[in-house]
């Protein structure tokens, strides 16, 4: 099994639409073999499903994410976990121990200019940048 994790500085990256850098896992028996950090290569939004479908992903670890990108995910048969905060690392041991869960509230519907700093995509309904739903 591969678990790809958005990826900033060793943490999830909030923005699937925007991130540049994905963190791969292998894994057999519950246990990580390998691990990776592989560039986007400038792709965003739709085309990061690709992305990971090449990669043989089976799993995405992410914060924010936009419908549009689900759709393209589950079209591709990647099960999304979305939502999710801090340590990339800590992020995939809970997963494997059957203790992350799915947030429900992590779509990216708002619009509008974009905002640089610290923000969480899917806590809020700010309406202050794009999250890469198109």
């Amino acid at each position: 099994m591969k678990i790809a994790v958005t990826y900033e500085e060793g943490q999830v990256f909030q923005h699937f639409g925007h991130t540049e850098k994905f963190k791969i896992y292998n894994v057999e028996e519950d246990r990580i073999t390998e691990e990776s950090v592989v560039d986007t290569d400038g792709q965003g939004h739709g085309a990061l499903a690709s992305v990971l479908k090449n990669l043989g992903a089976d799993i995405l670890i992410c914060g924010g994410i936009g419908g549009g990108a689900q759709a393209a995910l589950a079209e591709a048969g990647i099960r999304l976990y979305a939502g999710v905060t801090g340590n990339c690392d800590e992020a995939v041991k809970a997963l494997l121990a059957g203790k992350l869960e799915y947030v429900q509230d992590a779509t990216c519907d708002h619009h509008g200019e974009h905002h640089h700093g610290e923000h969480d995509c899917g806590s809020h309904g700010c309406g202050s940048h794009d999250c890469g739903e198109h």
